[in-house]
């Protein structure tokens, strides 16, 4: 069962709700049939037509349109009803909609691409400012889960729950020690992409020793305060990883 996107309004997120199982999997199963366009642009429907289809409340039914319209897929108004809205308006970086993109075949590889292009943008000045400003504690964690990688990867686990976990705080930590909070606010999306990656069989066993190095080389630039050496490793790092999706597309 998944979890309720972390955009819903918090009076339904906050509130114990014996019904939050089920507008989970409603929200779920509504929101990928949108992303994936089986629900098409325009197509409008109402809460009669969600409560006939689920055998849920009118409650029920509202907060699902709700959670739907603040993730941007639905416009809702009394005369028309619930409205299908075009990928413009959606809220692109929230986690859910990056996961239904990512299950989307269709759609995967574009997802992939643009977030690594994204990450390409942002991850190289926060490597920057890490150097620059984090603790020497921050950056020692960083050194640790950089080496917890690569011992990893060249066992053969790259594709593990260990490494993915070590990936992802790593990513993580780099955007939160590098004192901007607009970039901090990207940790659920970057995260969302490192899980769709291993999720969908795109993460190797096997890491390429490119990817390992350049771990090491960023964390040891960090450590040695070298902030363009820090800037160049991380955009290494995603340069690997976009060249390796360019082939797919």
């Amino acid at each position: 069962m998944t979890s309720t996107p972390e955009n819903i309004d918090s009076s339904i997120a906050a509130t114990p709700n014996p019904a939050k199982p089920l507008l989970d999997s409603i929200l779920d199963e509504l929101g990928q049939e949108i992303v994936s366009g089986k629900v098409a642009v325009g197509e409008t429907f109402k809460l009669q037509d969600l409560g006939d289809r689920f055998g849920i409340s009118r409650t029920v039914a509202r907060e699902a349109m709700r959670a739907l319209e603040q993730l941007g897929l639905v416009a809702s108004s009394r005369r028309i009803g619930i409205t299908v809205l075009p990928t413009d308006q959606w809220a692109v970086f929230d986690k859910s909609i990056i996961r239904w993109r990512l299950n989307d075949e269709g759609q995967r590889e574009a997802q992939l691409q643009s977030l690594t292009e994204l990450r390409i943008a942002i991850e190289p000045i926060a490597a920057r400012n890490v150097a620059l400003h984090a603790s020497t504690a921050q950056i020692e964690k960083l050194k640790a889960l950089a080496t917890e990688m690569r011992q990893l990867g060249e066992s053969g686990k790259g594709a593990s729950q260990r490494f993915l976990e070590a990936d992802i705080t790593f990513h993580e930590m780099i955007l939160r020690y590098c004192r901007n909070e607009m970039f901090a606010a990207l940790v659920p999306s970057i995260s969302a992409v490192l899980e769709g990656r291993t999720a969908h069989g795109l993460q190797p066993d096997t890491p390429e020793h490119d990817a390992l190095d350049n771990h090491d080389k960023l964390a040891d630039a960090l450590l040695a305060r070298d902030a363009a050496a820090a800037e160049e490793a991380s955009r290494n790092i995603l340069n690997e990883v976009r060249n390796t999706l360019s082939p797919r597309r």
